[in-house]
């Protein structure tokens, strides 16, 4: 049944209404135990959830919604590879990638073994790049979730980088980005990981037939030593001179492909037991969501508090907020896995849904966000539920500024939450704002393996919710389709049949 057809939702509509004069404040002073309440662990996280606009009956009519648009059942569907990207006719199963090598019977047996036949000599691979010294420089060409994924994880675990490579990531179209890169290469030194399951995505070709020219004017003719691909299009890959490739399957979708062959430059970066840390750690996470009871299952308590917010409070962001900067690009990458997943105007049956789905995310590390945009999320006229991501050890010695992060993390959530009294209006802060933490002991290849997990799983749980496909992302294809005809118009000025501020703009391009 659809969310908003279900008894649930009706009855939580009547108890937003009832809430809006709730207050966090309040709610701490009248619940001793309300931090016991709505904390928890989960494999490698504990999440603070107590300063959430939610209480027990909140949580309780959420899990009644679950229940009742079979959220549960949808899940388990999911993890015996069921067709459930429906739209694709595809399995959805980012999950067996991270599956340990021979667990797994029936009809899910043949598909884990092939993600180890492919896993085995890509780690080899890398290992044998991490190994060789004449190879400095590794630029990873890919877009969307061919680069957000790795590149993300490459700067979270730089403490876990192998001296002598550097990483680097080029993805937009844009020349100014790949010309950036490439001036500071030498091309013996260099090796370019060409990203795209297909082998034709526009944005990725443009820029690896550029860096093929690139190599060839510097005197290289060794393409097969200074390129590999990670694509199903082998013969494609084999006609622009590439021997080395890596394949993955049409039930990962590219926004969580990381951790197939995808990840290879993480894995160059990290090395094999790092890689496979990573891929523990998503795993353990995959469990808890199948396994834990569903008001201890932290993937479900977020995506229905997302339903809550949106649905029923009407909010219409979340903003994030890793207080570690090493994950700075966590943000940008939890915007394409929840807007591209989530960012749909109809359910699984194609009709056009009376409710809003996914938010928009946005956020910078702390405390940098904290002398920029923290301004609004105190004191502006729109509540914003903020997501805190912290770290409890850091791997420098520089204890004074990690104590200092930390006390900033606490501090800023506190601050929302209790605000502050002023008559003269300017130095008042409302307070009751919302705010998640989520805290992690040490950031870690396993750490961020299931910190991601918990967002992948999330994001699923509010999608189900909602009765959407999640699993597909046909907004991002009508611009490409138009991005052609533009291109073609570009040589002969034709604009027959453009609208009149598009050909406008074309002419004054020309």
């Amino acid at each position: 049944m659809r969310c908003d057809q279900t008894p649930a939702w009706k009855a939580l509509t009547a108890h937003a209404s009832e809430a809006k004069g709730f207050d966090l404040r309040t709610a701490f002073a009248q619940d001793a135990s309300r931090v016991q309440h709505l904390s928890q662990n989960a494999p490698h996280v504990f999440a603070d959830l107590s300063k959430n606009h939610v209480d027990a009956a909140t949580e309780a009519l959420l899990q009644a919604l679950a229940q009742q648009t079979g959220l549960i059942a949808h899940r388990d569907a999911m993890f015996r590879g069921e067709h459930i990207n429906t739209t694709e006719d595809r399995a959805v199963m980012h999950w067996l990638l991270r599956q340990p090598e021979g667990s797994l019977g029936g009809d899910l047996a043949e598909p884990l073994a092939l993600v180890h036949a492919t896993l085995q000599p890509m780690l080899a691979y890398a290992e044998t790049i991490r190994a060789d010294a004449q190879i400095t420089d590794v630029v990873n060409i890919g877009i969307g979730g061919s680069d957000l994924g790795p590149q993300m994880a490459v700067l979270a675990l730089q403490d876990f980088v192998s001296e002598g490579k550097r990483f680097h990531f080029v993805s937009n179209v844009d020349g100014h980005e790949l010309a950036s890169v490439l001036k500071g290469l030498k091309a013996e030194h260099t090796l370019f990981l060409i990203a795209s399951k297909t082998f034709t995505t526009i944005e990725t070709m443009t820029n690896a037939r550029s860096a093929l020219a690139w190599l060839q004017a510097q005197g290289g003719t060794q393409v097969a030593r200074h390129f590999a691909a990670l694509t199903t299009n082998v013969a494609a890959a084999a006609d622009f001179g590439i021997t080395t490739t890596f394949g993955f399957w049409d039930w990962v979708g590219g926004r969580y492909s990381m951790w197939s062959a995808i990840g290879l430059p993480l894995a160059i970066a990290i090395g094999t037991q790092g890689f496979k840390d990573l891929l523990a750690g998503a795993h353990a996470m995959d469990q808890h969501f199948q396994t834990a009871p569903p008001e201890l299952n932290l993937p479900m308590r977020l995506g229905l508090l997302d339903v809550w917010y949106r649905n029923f409070l009407n909010y219409t962001s979340r903003s994030i907020a890793p207080y570690h900067s090493a994950l700075r690009r966590l943000p940008a990458y939890l915007q394409q896995l929840e807007m591209e997943s989530n960012g749909k105007r109809v359910d699984r049956n194609g009709h056009a849904l009376p409710f809003d789905t996914s938010p928009v995310l946005w956020g910078e590390p702390g405390t940098n966000g904290q002398h920029a945009y923290f301004q609004m999320l105190h004191q502006g006229t729109d509540v914003v539920p903020l997501e805190f991501i912290a770290v409890k050890k850091p791997t420098h010695n520089l204890t004074d500024h990690h104590e200092l992060l930390l006390a900033n993390a606490i501090a800023q959530a506190q601050a929302l939450m209790v605000g502050k009294s002023d008559e003269g209006g300017h130095k008042h802060f409302t307070g009751n704002r919302p705010s998640t933490f989520l805290l992690l002991d040490e950031l870690t290849p396993a750490s961020l393996g299931s910190l991601i997990a918990l967002q992948e799983h999330r994001v699923f749980v509010s999608g189900s919710v909602w009765g959407i496909n999640s699993f597909d992302q046909w907004g991002v294809e009508l611009g490409k389709v138009l991005a052609k005809d533009i291109h073609a118009r570009m040589a002969s000025g034709d604009v027959t049949g453009l609208d009149a501020s598009s050909a406008g703009l074309l002419e004054r391009i020309r």
